[in-house]
């Protein structure tokens, strides 16, 4: 009974992992005893985190590749061949977004967020199916955004890609079913993170944020991050196809 709440074990790569929300999932993960891959591009911050984690006794290791090139993908692959001949967990967690109008946004700019967004996870997915498959308790969990479901002021093209990593989601979790491949998305809210650090220093945008939210406050990593791991745990085995939105109240409340 009581292995249903761990994840001992386990192998895990979470990609976009130092910091923000990546960095609160690898946490988490590692807490409940997965060993964890994180992937960022900056190999400073890669350095940073590992040597923490070394420093704590914790079975991280990391990698400096970008996730959107098929070079980076290359590059994971072979790191997890070469430590782990296998694979449990991914979690799809790298984005990033450009705040624009819809036309205002260059064609290098949208298909950048494509490309970050929504293509590097579905690569991911395609490359990682064996090792999943071969797990016999694989999971995968995407992180999106409330933005693939309602205008939050992000930007189209943003909320194109969190829509389709949704659905994404919720496809694979069909088609993947028989391989022991669960799949779900976790999409936040506003959150305390480095990507949001901008808008949240504006007092206006805050006070919109607050007065949306029925908890009257933003969230933070570790919110995401323990459902993230909920989704990876045995104990969640019979949940597949589903999107969580952790988002304080804000998509339940009408005016």
């Amino acid at each position: 009974m009581t292995n249903r709440w761990n994840l001992n074990g386990r192998r895990a790569l979470v990609t976009g992992g130092t910091k923000g929300i990546g960095l609160a999932i690898a946490e988490e993960l590692l807490a409940l005893g997965a060993e964890v891959l994180v992937v960022a591009r900056n190999e400073t911050e890669v350095a940073a985190a590992v040597a923490d984690w070394t420093a704590r006794s914790l079975p991280a290791t990391g990698l400096a590749a970008d996730v959107s090139t098929e070079a980076g993908r290359a590059a994971i692959m072979a790191q997890i061949q070469a430590q782990w001949q296998g694979l449990d967990l991914l979690i799809n967690n790298v984005g990033t977004n450009i705040r624009k109008g819809f036309n205002d946004y260059t064609t290098a700019e949208y298909e950048r967020l494509f490309q970050v967004n929504l293509f590097s996870i579905i690569e991911m997915c395609r490359a990682t199916h064996s090792l999943l498959k071969a797990s016999g308790h694989a999971a995968i969990v995407n992180v999106g955004s409330v933005a693939g479901r309602f205008d939050v002021g992000t930007g189209a093209y943003y909320s194109m890609t969190k829509a389709a990593e949704e659905q994404l989601g919720r496809n694979l979790a069909v088609e993947w079913a028989p391989d022991g491949i669960r799949v779900n998305t976790v999409s936040p809210w506003f959150i305390r993170t480095p990507l949001t650090a901008g808008l949240m220093a504006r007092p206006d945008f805050m006070a919109k944020v607050e007065a949306r939210t029925p908890m009257g406050r933003v969230g933070e990593p570790v919110e995401i991050a323990a459902a993230v791991a909920f989704l990876c745990l045995p104990g969640a085995a019979y949940i597949t196809g589903q999107c969580l939105l952790v988002d304080g109240g804000m998509s339940a409340k009408g005016m």
